[in-house]
């Protein structure tokens, strides 16, 4: 029985902590609402909601959120696509090699991308892909689909096969049982993979500044980067910019919360 003292104390904690974690996001939106310009603090003369029309017209975000759009949806496609097959490959099947096969995958988790990058951009250099989509996404797709085979083979070899054997004496195929079974329980699974997937390639700094030496291809982080070269004392527009890209990430996590949630609480309780 936990006492009132306790209680108390695990909220005050609790607070404590939130308070800590809470106050850099204030910071920035405090920053974001401020007025413009390299002597104005944050906070003085009322809010400035200006400033994000600002920030997105001067830094050319129109381009660059697209194409972190159109990389992070093409990633996360193949990604968790290819996740799913895998796993459920390794999770519920057992044929030659597949040992030695998932930690041949393993190793796309163990390697940096800093170790790779370089030679990785001379072969994508080789088949002229080099400034075009490809050469920013299919990196990013290897990474996640290492993350993503390990995360799902997790889930596929801890959830109950009961069903899908029943439904393999009925006479179901492997397609059959993962498409009509084994997918929509494994939902809370496959949206927590959607939005680490998603989180990981919207934020990636290093492939698309490589892969991309021309800028055609340059994504919101780049972005914010060369917005921040120019607008360093500003720090109204710096964080209105910080907000605009940090944004989607936000509103991706809060939609699929629920889910995302449940997928890291089942993912944490099962061996």
């Amino acid at each position: 029985m936990i006492s009132r003292g306790e209680r108390s104390a695990h909220y005050l904690i609790l607070i404590v902590f939130s308070i800590a974690a809470l106050w850099p996001v204030v910071t920035i939106l405090a920053s974001a609402f401020g007025p413009a310009g390299a002597d104005a603090g944050p906070g003085v003369a009322g809010l400035h909601p200006e400033n994000f029309a600002t920030a997105w017209r001067e830094g050319h975000f129109t381009q660059y959120m697209t194409n972190s759009v159109l990389v992070s949806a093409l990633v996360v496609t193949l990604a968790v696509i290819c996740s799913v097959l895998a796993g459920y490959a390794f999770g519920t099947m057992t044929f030659r090699g597949s040992g030695v096969l998932f930690y041949l995958f393993l190793l796309g988790i163990m390697v940096p991308a800093e170790a790779i990058v370089v030679p990785l951009f001379f072969d994508l250099r080789q088949l002229e892909l080099i400034d075009t989509i490809w050469a920013v996404a299919l990196p990013q797709v290897a990474q996640s689909i290492a993350f993503g085979t390990y995360w799902m083979r997790t889930y596929f070899r801890s959830s109950n096969r009961s069903i899908a054997e029943a439904a393999r004496l009925d006479g179901a195929g492997s397609g059959q049982s993962l498409w009509l079974i084994e997918l929509p329980i494994a939902r809370p699974a496959i949206v927590t993979l959607v939005v680490l997937v998603f989180m990981w390639t919207w934020n990636e700094f290093l492939i698309p500044l490589v892969m991309s030496p021309s800028g055609n291809m340059r994504t919101a982080p780049l972005g914010l980067a060369f917005f921040q070269g120019q607008y360093s004392t500003n720090t109204a527009l710096m964080g209105a910019a910080a907000v605009l890209v940090a944004l989607p990430v936000l509103v991706v996590y809060l939609f699929l919360q629920r889910h995302f949630i449940q997928g890291m609480v089942d993912g944490a309780v099962k061996d």
